[in-house]
């Protein structure tokens, strides 16, 4: 098969990376390079990186109109960010990537969301692409656990893996089954809210918080009377330890150095 991937964010870079491995994949859908980090630096999605280093064709439209022309047998969605007109999902079969067990945690941040909420199993679900936010009929799923200690990064990582051998299983050919009604639930977008440590909250939450927006993102919280961003924590015998912290305008450090540098 001839598969076009449209993915903007590292997991959708992840996903496309693992399916170049093993398809003939002819496209990238992507969305325009923009500003990033703290010099706003105009720079390629981590999507299109990947694209580069295994010479595959880019497209980067602002947006997506009857124009767009993928010539591929399918289309691979993960992590793209743009709307998909219905215009074009009539014209092909798009599947969508999902780190979550729809129906739960349809939406923007599904594998931060699950963390948060101390959940101990999600996985990923291939569905069909439709205009409604993910909510496809499903094509299949894989399901894993969330160890104790496990930060985003590993939970993005195993859903990238999960998704592309669900993917070598339907493809050419997908059945459907439609979602279940009940146990919807949706992931909305991270905030600067959800990113601030309130030490007055228990030691297991705030531990799920911190591994939930690590290593992308970052929780913040005030310690030793510095503003800090909190990159790895644990708990022990009930108490939060912090094990990795980042203070204002310098690098990653254990904690041990943080403290070390206070004296």
């Amino acid at each position: 098969m001839k598969l076009a991937v449209a993915a903007t964010a590292p997991f959708g870079a992840d996903v496309l990376e693992r399916l170049a491995d093993r398809h003939d994949v002819v496209a990238l859908l992507t969305r325009p390079d923009a500003p990033r980090g703290r010099g706003r630096t105009v720079a390629p999605p981590p999507a299109k990186e990947v694209a580069a280093r295994k010479e595959i064709p880019v497209l980067q439209p602002e947006r997506l109109g009857p124009e767009v022309a993928l010539d591929a047998d399918a289309i691979v969605v993960a992590a793209y960010g743009l709307l998909i007109p219905e215009s074009l999902l009539e014209r092909g079969l798009w599947l969508n990537v999902h780190p979550s067990l729809l129906p739960r945690w349809r939406g923007a941040a599904p594998v931060e969301r699950a963390i948060m909420a101390g959940d101990q199993e999600t996985g990923v679900t291939i569905h069909r692409t439709i205009e409604e936010l993910d909510a496809g009929p499903i094509a299949a799923q894989g399901r894993f656990p969330i160890g104790p200690d496990d930060d985003a990064g590993a939970v993005f990582a195993q859903a990238a893996e999960a998704a592309v051998d669900l993917l070598d299983d339907v493809l050419p050919e997908p059945t459907f089954v439609p979602q279940p009604d009940d146990g919807v639930t949706y992931a909305d977008k991270i905030t600067a809210a959800d990113r601030g440590l309130d030490w007055n909250r228990p030691a297991q939450e705030l531990h799920d918080r911190v591994r939930a927006l690590s290593p992308h993102i970052g929780a913040r919280g005030v310690v030793e009377g510095r503003r800090v961003l909190v990159w790895r924590t644990r708990v022990t015998g009930g108490k939060l330890e912090l094990l990795e912290v980042q203070p204002e305008g310098k690098r990653r450090m254990t904690y041990e150095e943080f403290l070390r540098g206070l004296r």
